[in-house]
């Protein structure tokens, strides 16, 4: 997790300090190929989602852990998709404790009118998720938001925080 937010650090350096439309790897020294906007690296570890009991003005795209619903949930359109089951999810005991300021990180462009903490903007590159094998079994403290890319399931694999579910 260090070196997740030491590496989240460096590109908000970078992108404040003027790169915009880079391409960015955590935990690894170099992307797949030229189609890539964000890709992790192979540690099993995955992206925590936020946690929030309702996202104002979210769009199409959006990814939360909904703390009133205890699922994880995809904003398709207008609707919210559960990607969990409802209300069987346990919610961490880690909070937010500082206020939202601007828009958050947003990489591939200098603004974005989307609201999130961390924005990706391209037309033509994509992300990559975080890759692991049987994250039920070699994420052992996951908490509830953590989403993956099954390698060995060849699925979405996502957490909330009682029951891996999976997605093809």
């Amino acid at each position: 997790m260090k070196k997740i937010i030491t590496a989240i650090g460096i590109a908000t350096v970078f992108l404040s300090s003027g790169i915009i439309k880079a391409q960015v790897a955590i935990g690894k020294e170099s992307l797949t190929n030229g189609s890539v906007l964000l890709e992790f690296g192979s540690e099993p570890k995955g992206i925590i989602l936020p946690s929030t009991a309702s996202v104002p003005g979210a769009v199409g795209g959006t990814f939360v852990f909904n703390t009133l619903s205890k699922s994880l949930q995809v904003m398709e359109g207008t609707t919210w998709t559960h990607l969990t089951d409802d209300s069987q999810g346990i919610p961490h005991a880690y909070s937010n404790t500082g206020a939202d300021v601007g828009n958050g990180v947003i990489i591939g462009s200098k603004t974005s009118l989307k609201p999130g903490i961390l924005v990706l903007e391209s037309t033509s590159k994509a992300m990559v998720l975080p890759k692991t094998a049987n994250p039920h079994l070699s994420m052992k403290g996951a908490i509830a938001g953590t989403m993956v890319y099954d390698t060995t399931a060849d699925m979405l694999a996502v957490y909330d925080g009682a029951n891996w579910s999976y997605w093809k």
